[in-house]
């Protein structure tokens, strides 16, 4: 299992944009064969900055996805959106503190 984080920061005035399209397709990336599911967050100190957070099965699965008639729908939709180019980073769990919090309750 890997995880995708994207730090996606937008023009301040398509940040309401980009939600509003986010709540639209949302499911695509959820539902796409190898997700394990996606988080959107938002960065407390500059709510232009949001991140993505999925997992997927494997690289091949998060490739398949960015191959995807899917991606290449949603992502020329955004990118004119963007303040600064996105940062994206690819990585493996090493340790997980939430399992331990989860189970101890």
């Amino acid at each position: 299992m890997i995880t995708r984080i994207v730090k996606l920061h937008f023009q301040e005035k398509h940040t309401a944009d980009f939600m509003s399209y986010f709540d639209s397709i949302s499911h695509v990336v959820n539902e796409f064969p190898g997700c394990h599911g996606m988080r959107l967050y938002r960065s407390v100190d500059d709510h232009n900055v949001v991140f993505t957070y999925s997992h997927w099965d494997h690289i091949e699965a998060l490739n398949n996805y960015r191959d995807s008639e899917a991606f290449q729908t949603i992502w020329p939709k955004i990118k004119p959106w963007f303040a600064y180019r996105p940062e994206a980073w690819t990585v493996e769990r090493l340790f997980d503190g939430f399992e331990f919090h989860r189970d101890n309750r």
